[in-house]
């Protein structure tokens, strides 16, 4: 993924407004998945005037126009991440909510070969793990 969110987002004739160019930059920088509050606690640290109901709007704007992925873990909260992030799977960890992401070849292939032999060609999938903590400190 060579192009920004900023750059996706004009490319589809969104139209950029200084606060939604902040939104797309916080979200460009995020390493995480960050909710909808989180997002907006970071970018209202860039632009003071930027409200949540905007972060909200932005977002949605931004789902729809199939730039970003909406992520449901099962702990009430949406999350989002760049659409066109390398692929990756998920582990949740129960305990604190940390959401690693990994790619395993192993996975990748068997999934492919599960798809074959119930007569289909493999276009996409979504791998989320649910896990506790093996060692508790």
């Amino acid at each position: 993924m060579s192009d920004t969110i900023i750059s996706r987002c004009e490319a589809k004739g969104l139209r950029m407004t200084g606060q939604r160019r902040t939104i797309a930059q916080v979200l460009q920088q995020s390493a995480d998945h960050p909710d909808v509050e989180e997002l907006y606690a970071r970018a209202s640290k860039v632009d003071s005037g930027i409200s949540i109901a905007t972060v909200y709007r932005t977002v949605k704007l931004f789902e729809e126009a199939g730039i970003l992925e909406r992520l449901e873990f099962g702990d009430g909260r949406a999350r989002y991440e760049d659409a066109e992030r390398d692929h990756h799977d998920h582990l949740i960890d129960m305990h604190s909510g940390e959401v690693i992401e990994f790619v395993d070849p192993e996975i990748e292939a068997l999934q492919e070969k599960i798809a074959a032999k119930l007569g289909y060609k493999l276009k996409g999938h979504r791998l989320e793990l649910y896990g506790v903590p093996l060692k508790q400190d």
